[in-house]
């Protein structure tokens, strides 16, 4: 004769590990991605193939990663909110090489969705950004940095929103894209990263610009003029196809402006290959940032194409594992 509990544990052994994963039974433990002082974080719902997606899904996925540190678009985080779908739609502008040029009524009805898209950020109430921080952070997940797409073009009211909603979410900071500097057309003027600089002083939380293989530590420097808030959202791999060099030395010189490292492998003529197997130094990075005990998310950015007989996720737990070893 069996107790109760005898047969429960009976029953857990004959169940397959993945039946027990998706009914919950293994799933109570919180995920950790903090090594030795450094946090493993994730670009999301980025790396899971898309800039949107239910914020259940990403918890379930970061906790199957083992991931507890975010950077994380607004998307998912609007969408939580509120933020009608079907607005959103309405107010995209159409995308691509083959898209037709809009007509005048298109316009027009883009122009009054984005006007009731600011509406009702304006009058979102924040204790339902604070909600669904306490999600993230039951499931063991914090949402470190809060990505803003086309931040620099919003209106100053907007702007302010987006900085109310990154704290309500407890980030230490927005992330956005640099302005891109064409050499042949340097600007006349500040770059709206000025603007922006002055919000980011007024609300104590750090801005960090991600750059492209275009940019170039002169462009950030420029930034960092503006503002004591504006940082860096450093892209190691962009970085050696750029610049053609390491971001190490950058790195130790302005550390205490960068708010995150994007952590990607690329060779040096610009292929994006799995960790390890590039020309990035991801170790030298990941383990000088643990030495000197800055506190820089190390955000993995999966942009490596999935090699055949894989799939995205069984490669981003690889690129997490590596990352883990580095730091260890």
């Amino acid at each position: 004769m069996y107790t109760r509990r005898e047969l429960g544990k009976l029953a857990i052994t004959a169940l397959p590990a993945a039946t027990l994963l998706r009914s919950g039974v293994f799933a109570q433990s919180k995920p950790n991605s903090k090594v030795r002082g450094v946090m493993i974080g994730m670009n999301v719902p980025y790396n899971f193939g898309g800039r949107t997606a239910p914020v259940d899904e990403i918890i379930d996925k970061c906790v199957q990663l083992g991931v507890s540190g975010l950077e994380l678009r607004t998307q998912p985080v609007e969408a939580f909110l509120g933020l009608p779908d079907a607005l959103v739609t309405a107010a995209a502008a159409p995308a691509g090489r083959n898209a037709q040029p809009s007509t005048p009524e298109q316009d027009a009805a883009r122009k009054a969705a984005a006007d009731e898209i600011r509406k009702w950020r304006l009058a979102v109430p924040m204790d339902k950004a604070q909600a669904l921080r306490k999600k993230f952070e039951d499931a063991g997940i914090l949402v470190e940095i809060v990505k803003v797409d086309n931040i620099l073009s919003m209106a100053d009211e907007v702007i302010d929103y987006e900085f109310r909603l990154a704290k309500a979410l407890g980030a230490r900071a927005i992330s956005t894209e640099i302005t891109h500097i064409d050499p042949k057309a340097p600007p006349t003027g500040p770059l709206p990263e000025k603007r922006l600089g002055a919000f980011a002083d007024k609300h104590n939380l750090m801005v960090g610009y991600h750059g492209h293989a275009e940019t170039s530590p002169k462009e950030w420097k420029e930034v960092f003029s503006y503002a004591r808030h504006n940082g860096a959202n450093l892209d190691i791999g962009h970085f050696i196809v750029g610049n053609k060099t390491s971001p190490v030395p950058f790195l130790k010189e302005q550390h205490d402006r960068i708010t995150h490292v994007h952590v990607k492998d690329r060779k040096l003529d610009g292929a994006n290959v799995p960790f390890g197997t590039g020309d990035t130094p991801i170790k030298e990075v990941l383990q000088l940032i643990r030495d000197n005990k800055w506190p820089i998310q190390a955000t993995i950015e999966f942009e490596y194409p999935v090699p055949a007989g894989s799939d995205r996720m069984t490669e981003l737990k690889k690129c997490v594992e590596y990352c883990r070893a580095a730091l260890a």
